[in-house]
């Protein structure tokens, strides 16, 4: 258990203003801290705002991981320095600049997601091509059992982020796999 998804999002005003978003998410830390649980994360385009509010109240939960990860080097490496783990998913894999970021998440904090129903590694995104399994699929009309529905993000393309992964950081399918699983086990079992 975790408490989340929270955290601020500067791409999404239409739900919820920044002022807004400022003034709510600090009550997460203190449900943390409360019921001694991790946080699950979420940061998009926010500047130094979500590592400033993290940074703030670090002391007042054990751990977390920032979900789908699809920042620059530097804030990495603020993740990193905050003791926090790395979640990826096709989303965290979309640009050259992506994929390069990605090679630097060490073992001992990533983790690997699919973000169902959203956040697939599709063909435009630059890991398209380290993509080894693929899934029949079918429009949503025609959908069969055996088949996913197209547009739709299902649990079993954890084996593509995990094919992309494990190519970028240079190591195999099921060393990466294995560090996850107990990177997921650290994190969700405090």
């Amino acid at each position: 258990m975790a408490i989340g998804e929270c955290g601020l999002d500067y791409d999404r005003f239409h739900y919820s203003s920044k002022e807004q978003q400022l003034a709510v998410f600090p009550h997460h830390f203190r449900l943390a801290s409360k019921y001694k649980l991790p946080l699950y994360l979420h940061n998009r385009n926010t500047g130094n705002d979500f590592y400033d509010l993290v940074r703030q109240h670090r002391q007042s939960f054990s751990t977390g991981v920032v979900h789908s990860f699809t920042g620059t080097l530097d804030e990495l490496k603020q993740i990193l320095e905050l003791g926090l783990y790395v979640g990826i998913n096709g989303c965290s894999m979309k640009t050259a600049d992506n994929l390069e970021v990605l090679k630097h998440i060490p073992l001992d904090r990533i983790m690997l997601e699919t973000d169902a129903p959203y956040c697939d590694i599709r063909n435009s995104h630059s890991s398209a091509a380290l993509v080894k399994t693929k899934f029949p699929v079918k429009a949503k009309e025609k959908h069969v059992p055996e088949c996913m529905v197209k547009g739709r993000n299902e649990p079993c393309n954890i084996i593509q982020v995990l094919e992309v992964a494990s190519t970028l950081l240079k190591v195999s399918p099921g060393e990466l796999a294995e560090a996850a699983f107990q990177n997921s086990l650290k994190v969700l079992s405090k």
